[in-house]
């Protein structure tokens, strides 16, 4: 048993959702068994984006500060470059001090849970927190059951060398079972030779060989299974000793679909959510293994799984970019990355710039001051809370975007953009900044609508996704 414990857990998954009944009037049939609907993220969202949103909130559970954290671990299969170290935007979008120290687990849906049993034998962390994070968004040929069922969504635990979770006992185990759901180099879309007895076989063998490896334990209120889909964790109830309705209190894959690597945390994320005190984790990845473990405690949560705004299957290909309109020629405004380096401060921590002279705040903090007008040597430092007002409003048509946005809007449509008086620190003094608006469904944005930061991508160019804030609706999940 490990000396580290677990302080809190989050999650998050995108608010728009696609039904069962879409796909099944599209293609006349749903591969996916026991999924209802299924999360799809936003044209701006992708694994790091979900993985930034489900760790503020495991931040907030655990009422501590990014500061405090010493180490991140993050886990997916998608993520949004194929080589990049996506941990550095990670702890910059998170406030995480540069010294931590960072590890990314990928290739295989149990790489959550391998995650979260590293980061176990790697601290405690004299003092410092630890943050595990897992966040995907799987994707199959369009007629694929693998598609059907993939959906996405983020969950994340904070560690520490106290707190109320306990893990009693862990285990892992190894078979090769070559052949099972896979993606090549190269390839974006998973699939799998569809063996459907050699399919089963490799689950129930691999998640059983973990199990096998725990002690004897006498119960547990839910098991959190990786989920494929709605059919397969019920099949090996009896392998890992509990019943169905202890997998069906840990199911998120009917309502979000399979959400691939963050599957058993997000699942544990939702027991824990309704009081769950014993939590069963089985995570499987094919090829094949497994990891499974015990935790006890009631932990303290912040989840929002529930936010729900409903595609059409069109509207759900736009989402995949599968049909989408690319940057005309010419290109947008361009941005050079070391241009946008400097402005990271601002856009990942909303770093302010308070006049020596005036104490105006300017943002960003270069120039000349905007309230006295003065030129000074630098501006002291002063991080915005993330919150303001709208002060004026426009929606950017269909055809009316930059270059640089016209992928994002053909993919979700037409966008609101804001003035917003971003509130400053003492909450007595405002700074005026243009930002997109998140809006829901066909909600709307108005002059004195109170707003909060949330970070997605801005646009990709030269081939580097740029993130930084946008704003949604303080109501907003």
């Amino acid at each position: 048993m490990s000396d580290v414990r677990l302080k809190s857990v989050g999650a998050y998954s995108p608010r728009l959702r696609i039904s069962a009944a879409e796909f099944r009037e599209a293609w006349g049939r749903f591969e996916a068994a026991g999924v209802e609907t299924k999360a799809v993220p936003e044209a701006d969202e992708d694994s790091l984006t979900m993985a930034v949103e489900a760790a503020r909130r495991a931040i907030d559970a655990a009422d501590v500060s990014p500061d405090d954290v010493g180490y991140l671990a993050f886990a997916t299969t998608t993520p949004p470059m194929a080589e990049s170290d996506l941990t550095a935007r990670l702890t910059s979008l998170l406030g995480v001090t540069a010294d931590a120290t960072t590890r990314t687990m990928t290739g295989s849906t149990r790489a959550g849970a391998q995650a979260l049993d590293a980061s176990l034998d790697a601290g405690p962390w004299d003092g410092r927190l630890g943050i595990v994070v897992a966040a995907d968004c799987p994707t199959g040929s369009p007629d694929s059951g693998i598609e059907h069922a993939a959906g996405a969504g983020a969950a994340a635990v904070v560690l520490g060398d106290d707190g109320p979770g306990v893990v009693r006992d862990r285990s892992s185990y190894v078979e090769p079972f070559p052949g099972t759901r896979f993606r090549t180099l190269g390839e974006g879309e998973t699939t799998e030779l569809g063996v459907t007895d050699y399919d089963r076989q490799s689950f129930a063998a691999a998640l059983g060989g973990a199990v096998d490896g725990l002690n004897a334990f006498d119960h547990v209120d839910a098991a959190a299974v990786q989920s494929p889909d709605g059919k397969r964790p019920y099949r090996v109830t009896d392998v890992l000793g509990v019943e169905p309705d202890h997998v069906a209190a840990a199911d998120t894959v009917e309502t979000l679909g399979d959400t691939g690597a963050a599957s058993v945390l997000l699942g544990a994320a939702k027991a824990f959510d309704n009081s769950a005190e014993r939590v069963l984790l089985a995570a499987y990845g094919s090829g094949a293994g497994a990891n499974a473990m015990i935790v006890d405690g009631e932990l303290p949560t912040k989840c929002a799984l529930d936010a729900s705004v409903d595609l059409t299957y069109p509207e759900y290909l736009r989402r995949r970019e599968v049909i989408t309109a690319d940057e005309p020629d010419g290109g947008g405004a361009y941005v050079s990355v070391p241009s946008w380096k400097r402005t990271i401060p601002q856009r990942h921590q909303l770093n302010a710039g308070e006049c020596p002279s005036c104490g105006a705040l300017n943002f960003p903090p270069s120039g000349a001051c905007r309230t006295c007008h003065s030129r000074p040597d630098a501006y002291e430092t002063v991080s915005l809370p993330g919150t303001g007002t709208v002060e004026g409003v426009t929606t950017i048509a269909q055809g009316g975007a930059p270059p640089e946005f016209v992928e994002q809007q053909s993919q979700s449509g037409p966008f609101v953009s804001a003035v917003i008086a971003l509130d400053g620190p003492a909450g007595d003094e405002a700074v005026s900044v243009p930002a997109q608006v998140l809006t829901r469904g066909d909600s709307s944005v108005a002059v004195g609508d109170r707003t909060e930061t949330v970070i997605r991508r801005i646009y990709r160019q030269e081939g580097v996704i740029r993130y930084g804030f946008k704003m949604q609706p303080i109501d907003a999940d």
